[in-house]
């Protein structure tokens, strides 16, 4: 199933109406438990991914549909992008995320306040062999007690590659996830598609 195009993951899951509507992709990336699955179960308004403070708990992109009045915005949620993948299951992990990032017109890449990592450092290598913008989603900033530390971590992300935009958020409580929604809606590539609707 990873391996397909997104758009064959959307019409299998998801069936038309007859109504013409304008349509964009989205793709939600990351490493392991930085909140990409509870950031998605926001977005959407409803639990589609299961969230657990286990990594690996994403094992397949899940597929959800956000409708606008411009359109609608398809979102999938990646499994984390591990650094060591010596174990088939991250392997299977690494390829399926990296083959969804392929198929969309935006990523939300999705990191820890105050945390970078190796594995952040390996997904944006990934990112940046890619055309499409990225907007940087500064997570779990809820968690933050010394706001003041937010700052100079935003610069220093923001040296770290050619942003669209950095935001902090909190998946958790809904902080700043609809300014994140409207950022990812003036970068679609809005095309004109079937409604989608959920069977």
């Amino acid at each position: 199933m990873p391996n397909r195009p997104l758009r064959q993951l959307c019409y299998r899951d998801w069936k038309m109406s007859e109504l013409n509507n304008h349509c964009g992709y989205a793709a939600i990336a990351g490493r392991p438990n930085v909140g990409k699955s509870t950031l998605l179960n926001r977005i959407i308004g409803m639990k589609l991914a299961i969230t657990s403070h286990k990594a690996q708990t994403t094992r397949h992109s899940i597929l959800g549909i956000k409708t606008l009045e411009q359109g609608q915005v398809i979102y999938v949620d990646t499994p984390g992008i591990h650094e060591r993948a010596d174990h088939a299951m991250n392997r299977y992990l690494n390829r399926t995320a990296k083959t969804v990032v392929v198929d969309v017109d935006v990523v939300i890449f999705v990191v820890e306040a105050l945390r970078w990592t190796r594995e952040d450092a390996k997904v944006l290598g990934l990112l940046q062999e890619r055309t499409m913008p990225v907007i940087l989603a500064v997570n779990k900033v809820d968690q933050v007690n010394q706001k003041e530390a937010l700052l100079p971590f935003l610069a220093e992300m923001a040296e770290r590659y050619d942003f669209a935009e950095i935001i902090p958020i909190s998946a958790s409580n809904g902080h700043n996830v609809d300014a994140l929604e409207k950022l990812v809606s003036s970068v679609c590539r809005w095309r004109i598609t079937s409604t989608l609707k959920s069977s």
